[in-house]
């Protein structure tokens, strides 16, 4: 009887909740269906939301497929590794102690690497090509663990931190659309 009552109460609401919203339901956005299947990637739907929409200008939630939200990751990527870069250059000039500033300029190296290889997956992924800038992204992942250990002992700038979580997301995205992966 009580499983009947609470059966009866989830219809009622489900019934109401219809009524009100019009009885449609909220067309999922390309943004949607492509976060929502990242949880293979250790990606939720959050953090790729954030990452691809952290602006409400951006034209991620208009993505017109999932080819353009995969481009949109990547140029994001490589903008991401480029501001890194800028700030691992600025830490660089400014470190007193010379271990710690040729650390940073270790650093500075990996960043000045992946900036450019990530402009170049930016625009294989914008061409359709999402296998190569797949594997980019994949090595990409690899590099703000690789400037804290060449870093040595230096403050490492917070934008290395936001490289490792675009860089992530974008791999993500990319390797949940490109094929053979």
């Amino acid at each position: 009887m009580a499983a009947s009552n609470l059966l009866l109460a989830l219809l009622f609401a489900a019934v109401c909740v219809g009524a009100i919203s019009g009885g449609a339901a909220a067309a999922n956005t390309v943004l949607d269906d492509v976060c929502g299947s990242l949880g293979g990637y250790y990606v939720t739907p959050v953090a790729c939301h954030s990452a691809l929409c952290h602006d409400p200008s951006s034209p991620c939630a208009a993505a017109r497929d999932a080819p353009a939200l995969a481009a949109l990751a990547a140029r994001l990527a490589a903008a991401n590794a480029t501001a890194a870069r800028d700030s691992v250059a600025a830490a660089a000039a400014g470190e007193a102690d010379a271990a710690k500033q040729a650390g940073l300029r270790a650093c500075l190296q990996l960043y000045t690497g992946a900036a450019a290889a990530l402009e170049w997956a930016a625009g294989s992924a914008a061409a359709g090509r999402l296998p190569g800038a797949r594997e980019v992204l994949d090595a990409a992942r690899y590099v703000p663990s690789g400037c804290e250990g060449v870093a040595a002992g230096a403050a490492v700038p917070a934008e290395n931190g936001g490289f490792d979580a675009m860089a992530t997301v974008a791999h993500a995205v990319l390797a949940s659309l490109s094929k053979g992966y």
